[in-house]
């Protein structure tokens, strides 16, 4: 963002909150009709002295007991007039509030859906969590209740005011100058509480993000006996945040402090005066009443501008946050004029592409830097390399996860950045090394590529058995509901290598033109891996796949191998041509057969251990099939 443009933090506190109006546009008719309501409800409160005075002068002075009831049944009246405007006004307000806050929060979550995995890379899920959830809950609440109050008092008290003056100008003069300094106190109330609002509410979203972070890692922190450690980082961070509330009750205990004080002090000095005034024959003792009793009605008022101003500062610094979501860029949008595929064939090329993370420093190479690599129609190429050398990084170009910073990827001789997403990710499925289940059934995650099935026919259930088949994903009816078990939050109640055959089931589902698979079968032990690659060949026969290999028997799967070095592709050839040719290859390679080795050992001493017997069809669902208790 340029140091010239226009940043939330920079706007007025009016001009920040003015954001929300295209959200409450379409509800402003009952927002005002609520507002309406309070200001004649506050209206009807001022009249109450004015009657009050007709019945002390009146009925009171002369003892007729007649027009004393008369008079007590038109304060009831107006007590219960008021009552029911009261009651108007949350009537009319209470769905336009939950309206906006649905709106708001939709909007939201449509936004995160939209921005760019680098975009996730930087921001802490707790932050956006409580900007969901917490500021979004405190904008309804202040439009609903604060904004409407904060605008009706102001206006109950400058119309109180002025009726002040309607018994006496010096009295009128006297309660204004006692509350004149409220308005400077209330300036420097701004300006304080302000920085504290915001530090408050960027606290409570990291302080969410430990707690997530805590949860989703319990195994590792018991496993490692670190659980202390974490309770000493969370104890640190709600001291902090502790802290911070402290020095927002003190900003707003000030201000109390003076809302309270200069009414006291306007009351004692207006008595004063009155007393003075009633012996000079200059106001009558029903009319001190009434003031009096004026005066008490505009107290609330008064003494409710200051917490109605922090709460129109958290509001404001909650829209600030919600906003700095709202106008992230998107590099990562449709094209104006979105291309199609001719004919879809599966041809992905790589036309000296670059890549080079956001906040990589200049000095710094691309990580990506000018790979040329075309997989044919039909071609299973495999993808590999030493740690660190981008194998990653580019299998999401395709996709469109992360767009290129030079050259190009096309599909079928389109550049992906001309089609549309929607349509480049039915032509486009991946399946990550890290599996990310969500927490509904077994069905419900395999299909979610698949829109264009309806639940429950026959041909969604025979796309959801073929692509179980393939990732032999046999222990999903092992499940207490079978398929139709939801398998809770990000799969972790089954394990790794049960996790990744539902990520490759979930990939294959989609029946892509292209698959991209990055290492979807590090968690499996050999013998499963051996059967899953054996049904891959049959799935991928018609289908373009790139796949990044950290085993040598996954490299097998391949027509092809690409070598990347130091983010360039220096080798492409069958597996036992770059065995002959290239060093570097033989050397890689070599390190996958070491890790592969290691493996084997590992899931032998997993079947000796256990007293398993080691054939494919009648061992146990062990190692990494173990189904969650």
């Amino acid at each position: 963002m340029s140091t010239t443009e226009t940043t939330p933090r920079d706007l007025s506190t009016i001009g920040a909150l003015g954001r929300l109006v295209p959200f409450a546009r379409p509800v402003l008719g009952r927002l005002a009709l609520g507002g309406l309501s309070a200001l004649a409800a506050s209206l009807v409160a001022l009249m109450v002295p004015l009657v009050l005075e007709q019945v002390v002068e009146g009925p009171i002075a002369s003892g007729n007991p007649t027009f004393i009831v008369w008079g007590a049944l038109a304060v009831l009246g107006l007590g219960l007039a008021e009552a029911a405007l009261v009651w108007a006004r949350r009537w009319f307000v209470l769905a336009p509030g939950t309206r906006i806050e649905f709106e708001l929060r939709t909007g939201f979550y449509e936004r995160l859906q939209r921005l760019p995995v680098a975009f996730h890379d930087r921001w802490q899920s707790g932050q956006l969590l409580s900007r969901m959830m917490q500021d979004i809950s405190l904008i309804r609440r202040w439009l609903a209740f604060g904004l409407i109050l904060l605008v009706v008092n102001v206006l109950t008290i400058a119309v109180g005011s002025l009726i002040l003056f309607r018994w006496h100008w010096a009295l009128g003069t006297i309660f204004l100058v006692c509350s004149a300094p409220l308005w400077y106190a209330g300036y420097r109330f701004e300006k304080t509480y302000g920085t504290l609002a915001r530090q408050s509410q960027d606290q409570a979203g990291d302080l969410a993000t430990s707690v997530e972070e805590s949860v989703h890692g319990i195994r590792v922190l018991k496993a490692f006996g670190r659980g202390k450690h974490a309770l000493l980082k969370f104890t640190r961070q709600a001291e902090t945040l502790r802290g911070t509330e402290i020095r927002k009750a003190r900003a707003v205990g000030l201000i109390w402090f003076w809302l309270v004080l200069l009414p006291d002090v306007a009351f004692a000095l207006c008595l004063a005066a009155g007393i003075v005034l009633a012996q000079l024959g200059q106001i009558t003792v029903p009319e001190l009443f009434a003031f009096f009793a004026m005066a008490t009605v505009l107290r609330w008022p008064m003494e409710s501008i200051g917490f109605l101003f922090s709460f129109t500062l958290d509001a404001r610094t909650a829209t600030d946050r919600i906003f700095e979501v709202f106008d992230e860029p998107n590099p990562i949008v449709d094209p104006d004029a979105p291309r199609q595929v001719a004919q879809a064939r599966g041809r992905l090329v790589f036309d000296d592409v670059h890549f080079r993370y956001q906040d990589a420093p200049e000095t710094q190479p691309d990580l990506l830097d000018g790979v040329e690599l075309s997989l044919e129609p039909g071609e299973t190429m495999a993808l590999v390399g030493l740690t660190g050398s981008g194998k990653t990084t580019l299998t999401t170009l395709p996709a469109r996860l992360y767009d290129v910073t030079g050259g190009r990827v096309t599909l079928d001789g389109v550049d992906v950045r001309e089609m549309t997403l929607a349509e480049l990710r039915t032509h486009i499925s991946m399946a990550f090394e890290d599996a990310t289940l969500f927490s509904s059934s077994v069905r419900e995650n395999v299909l979610l590529g698949r829109q264009d099935l309806t639940p429950g026919t026959p041909e969604a259930e025979a796309a959801l058995r073929e692509a179980l088949a393939v990732a032999q994903a046999h222990f999903v009816d092992d499940l207490p509901d079978g398929v139709d078990t939801v398998i809770g939050e990000e799969g972790l109640s089954l394990s790794g290598g049960q996790r990744q055959r539902l990520a490759l089931a979930r990939a294959v589902a989609a029946k892509p033109d292209v698959l991209v698979l990055d290492d979807p079968l590090s968690a499996l032990d050999v013998d499963t891996e051996a059967l899953v690659e054996e049904a891959l060949r049959r799935v991928l026969a018609d289908t373009t796949a790139l796949i990044v290999a950290h085993r040598p028997s996954t490299v097998a799967l391949a027509d092809r191998v690409a070598l990347l070095e130091r983010g360039r592709v220096t080798a492409v050839g069958r597996h036992a041509d770059l065995l002959r040719t290239s060093e570097h290859y033989r050397h890689v390679i070599s390190s996958l057969e070491a890790e592969e080795e290691q493996q084997r050992e590992r899931d032998g001493n997993e079947r000796v251990t256990t007293g398993a017997i080691p054939t494919i069809d009648d061992r146990p669902r062990g190692n990494d099939e173990e189904v969650a208790r």
